[in-house]
């Protein structure tokens, strides 16, 4: 029996046993970053015996003792070992009616895990995220599922909090299943015949306080980042007269973000870039005195890079020569992934010497020695499990590898000593890479309003990384993905715009085919929509300096789900489609197309609606939200009430 939070929440008897033991004979396949993973699994028979060894540990073990499992609690961490050579676990938590789950690292479609199961595997997230529709299902139609689903995600943990205050977070990497499905009970089974479980008691609010301490220090933000837009461009050369219109036109840019840097490939999914990470010249003659210039003007220069390799570009022959790729299981030749009409080599970031390459060279020298201030570092769920590495099992490292990609991009960043001060961003993740990585990015999502993959999932996606020790989340404002016809409208753009003026950080994206899409530039009414929200979000910066703050000290995230000031207030258990923003500011973002009014729920306190200036009672409301006044509220007692009050004026 183990008891948390004056609760018993694992309970082994023979009748219900809450431990068994499998063998398993997994099958992954994999299809440019999609997975599906299956398992032909031999089931132990029950542990219905209680011993305890030499070593004073509690040993469950069958009644014919070929299946035995050793528990042990040390302080705060539970571990369960298999002693008889399963390699598969199953635990089966104990929950009371009204419990309410949350975690599962960064989840797009669903805060609250009750009711549906959520495979802990790095990946694609996948087109539309909703079997059954007409974009999902073209997506998968050539059987590369490429549609997703719900769980999919390119950043999840297993991790798990409970409203009856406690928590609990595995260091297995392996893959796991959380699985809520069953009322009374939360299930998670572990490729693995080890488990360790970190365990935790408190209310939400210091539940994520602790995770965010377990798993280090949270990075800052560095302060030009908050002062205004990041614009995202990849025109060449071009893309430095679009940025001066917008400048002219009164919009606070804080940042020029050119992917394209390292130069374009037209593929029949759009326009990707080249993946050899080094300034590519034909496509932005002088960049170096760009840089220079933009910086003059307080305006900073960001790429992109991921750890990936293009076997076309020289970089690759220089790192497969050195020995620092992945390799084929049957030979020394370096793995080649495919990406979708271009293969890559992977970067073994298991080697050290490799990590150090990629840091340095890659990184070091041809980023930061270049100029730039930041970077998208993209990617990291990729790697395949049917590759050879220089040390460890594919399959426990497939989840960490977006750890060691943010530790190899921290590493870099720390060699120049400007941690802080360069501005990168991932949107992989797994358990650890809170302490690397300073901002998450939501992914690709589709430029549109849909459920499981438009807009409104970016709001989900910051509210459940932020539980987990994420401080900072952001999006691709206006969307990423245009597949099969979907194209961005403006009423999109404008909308989104709303959203990422109330963001951490403000960054605009082109999208994967910018000539088939509106832009930020497209129409006057968007060059209008841009310059304002730019400025509200500068305006904002004073306060965001503060959630920084809060962030280091507190350990708070800045977008934040709202039972984490309200944990007595059921109804807020639930609520995914608006924010705290801070402790003083409600959002609540239009993520409906069409849309003119929303209703939003106001917890206790006073509550002023920030383009009025009128004051609600707590409860639900419904609110008028036209274009360019999305519902948006601030307590009028906050310290920062006149710089809320300024911002409508």
């Amino acid at each position: 029996m183990l008891r948390l939070a004056g609760r018993t929440i694992l309970r082994h008897m023979d009748k219900y046993p809450a431990i068994s033991l499998a063998y398993g004979d997994p099958c992954v396949t994999m299809v440019r970053g999609n997975f599906r993973l299956a398992d032909h699994a031999v089931a132990a028979a029950p542990l219905s015996r209680t011993e305890v060894d030499g070593v004073g540990r509690v040993v469950l073990a069958s009644a014919d003792s070929a299946a035995r499992v050793a528990v042990s609690l040390e302080g705060a961490r539970l571990t369960i070992a298999a002693l008889s050579g399963h390699d598969r676990l199953t635990l089966d938590f104990s929950l009371e009616d009204g419990d309410v789950l949350w975690g599962g690292g960064e989840q797009m479609s669903y805060l609250a895990l009750n009711g549906r199961t959520f495979p802990i595997w790095t990946s694609e997230p996948g087109v539309g995220r909703e079997p059954g529709t007409p974009l999902t299902d073209q997506a998968s139609a050539d059987g590369s599922f490429a549609g997703g689903d719900y769980w999919t995600t390119n950043y999840p943990e297993p991790t798990v909090l409970c409203t009856a205050g406690w928590g609990l977070s595995l260091a297995n990497a392996e893959y796991v299943e959380l699985d809520a499905r069953e009322p009374g009970s939360l299930r998670i089974h572990v490729w693995s015949g080890e488990v360790a479980v970190d365990l935790f008691e408190g209310a939400p609010a210091d539940l994520t306080r602790q995770l965010g301490a377990r798993f280090g220090e949270r990075q800052s933000l560095p302060d030009w980042a908050i002062g205004g837009a990041i614009v995202g461009l990849k025109q060449g050369e071009a893309s430095f007269d679009r940025l001066e219109t917008l400048v002219d036109a009164g919009a606070a840019i804080s940042g020029l973000w050119c992917e394209d840097w390292v130069g374009i490939r037209e593929t029949s999914f759009g326009r990707r870039l080249f993946w050899d990470w080094q300034w590519n010249a034909d496509r932005y003659p002088e960049l170096p005195a760009r840089i220079a210039a933009l910086k003059a003007c307080g305006i900073r220069f960001l790429g992109y890079v991921n750890p990936y390799l293009a076997v076309d570009g020289p970089l690759y022959p220089e790192a497969a020569g050195r020995g620092l790729l992945a390799q084929c299981l049957d030979s020394d030749e370096p793995y080649a992934v495919d990406f979708g009409e271009f293969h890559a080599g992977v970067v073994d970031f298991t080697n050290p010497a490799a990590a150090e390459w990629f840091a340095e060279e890659v990184i070091g020298k041809r980023m930061l020695d270049f100029g730039l201030d930041g970077w998208m570092a993209d990617f990291g769920e990729y790697l395949p499990t049917d590759l050879r590495l220089h040390a460890g099992d594919p399959m426990q490292e497939h989840n960490r590898w977006p750890v060691r990609w943010a530790e190899v991009n921290a590493r870099a960043v720390a060699s120049r000593g400007k941690t802080g001060e360069v501005l990168w961003f991932m949107r992989a993740g797994h358990t650890g890479v809170q302490a690397h990585c300073p901002l998450l990015w939501a992914g690709d999502q589709s430029v549109d309003f849909s459920r499981h993959d438009g807009i409104g999932t970016v709001i989900t996606a910051a509210l459940s990384s932020g539980l987990v020790g994420n401080a900072f989340s952001h999006s691709d404002v206006g969307g990423y993905t245009s597949l099969l016809g979907n194209v961005r409208t403006e009423e999109l753009i404008l909308r989104w715009y709303e959203l990422g003026a109330f963001s951490p950080v403000f960054r605009t994206h082109e999208g994967n085919r910018p000539d088939d899409n509106l832009q930020i530039d497209s129409t006057p009414s968007l060059i209008e929509g841009f310059v304002r929200w730019s400025r509200v979000h500068a305006a904002l910066a004073p306060y965001v300096r503060h959630l920084i703050a809060e962030a280091r000290d507190a350990g708070l995230p800045a977008q934040r789900a709202l039972f984490l000031r309200y944990p007595d207030d059921a109804v807020t258990f639930t609520i995914q489609d608006q924010y705290l923003y801070g402790g003083d500011v409600m959002v609540a973002p239009v993520i409906e197309a069409g849309a003119e009014m929303r209703k939003v729920y106001l917890p206790k306190g006073e509550w002023r609606h920030l383009w009025s200036g009128a004051d609600y009672t707590p409860g639900w409301h419904d609110i008028a939200a036209p274009v360019g006044e999305p519902p948006v509220f601030y307590r009028p007692g906050s310290a920062f009430a006149d710089l809320f009050a300024g911002v409508a004026a």
